[in-house]
């Protein structure tokens, strides 16, 4: 029964979030969001560099909800 309701939440999570970046994309991602976020702390110290939470968050999950909706991704075709 465990087994069927993880399999369940994992169909569930690869549907909400599929992987649809390539790793150069998420290693670009994550460092503009590092360096919009170092804007808030050091340099211009504005709040606009906490923007920097959306690429960072989209690199470190590997999925663009952006790409998910017009069905975009970079990341390899899987072979079946």
């Amino acid at each position: 029964m465990k087994a069927v309701e993880a399999a369940e939440e994992k169909d569930m999570l690869e549907k909400l979030l599929p992987r649809n970046e390539h790793t150069l994309d998420r290693v670009a991602r994550i460092a503009l969001g590092v360096t919009l976020l170092a804007l808030a702390f050091v340099g211009p110290q504005t709040p606009w560099g906490f923007l920097g939470i959306v690429p960072l968050a989209t690199g470190l999950l590997g999925s663009c909800p952006v790409y998910t909706i017009f069905g975009i991704g970079t990341c390899p075709v899987k072979k079946a």
